[in-house]
Formats: structure tokens, sequence, C-alpha cells
């Protein structure tokens, strides 16, 4: 069951999901987040996650308009 779980991280909480993945035993999944020239946040994620349970950690401690769209 635990290889249908795929886990990702926003850039507010990267300790706390590494304490997750590590505790469950499954592997960090594989994401970039960055900014685009105006600013605005882009995340990709960089592996098929089709028919996977997907975890997304993010708190969305201040400054909520970044983390927020990390999130979204």
């Amino acid at each position: 069951m635990l290889e249908r779980i795929r886990i990702f991280t926003g850039n507010a909480t990267p300790d706390l999901a590494a304490n997750i993945t590590k505790n469950l035993g499954v592997p960090l999944g594989k994401a970039s987040v960055s900014s685009f020239s105006d600013g605005e946040t882009r995340v990709e994620i960089n592996e098929n996650v089709r028919g996977m349970d997907v975890f997304i950690i993010q708190s969305t401690c201040p400054p909520v308009s970044v983390t927020l769209m990390e999130l979204l």
C-alpha cells in the first residue's frame, strides 16, 4: 500500500515532510518550487503521480500569499 503514496512538500515545511517520509519509509516526491520573473510562484511535479495517493505537506504560515500559492 505504501508504494502508492507520494508525499510532496512546499518551502514552508521541508523538515516536517522529511520526518514524515522517514517514519513512513517512503521517499519524498520529486518537485521543484521556483518563481517566474514577475514573482509568481511556479510548482512543477517531476514524476508521474497518476493513480497514486498524493499528500502535500505545507503550512500556510506567513507569508501566506507565497505559501498558499505553493499549495495550490
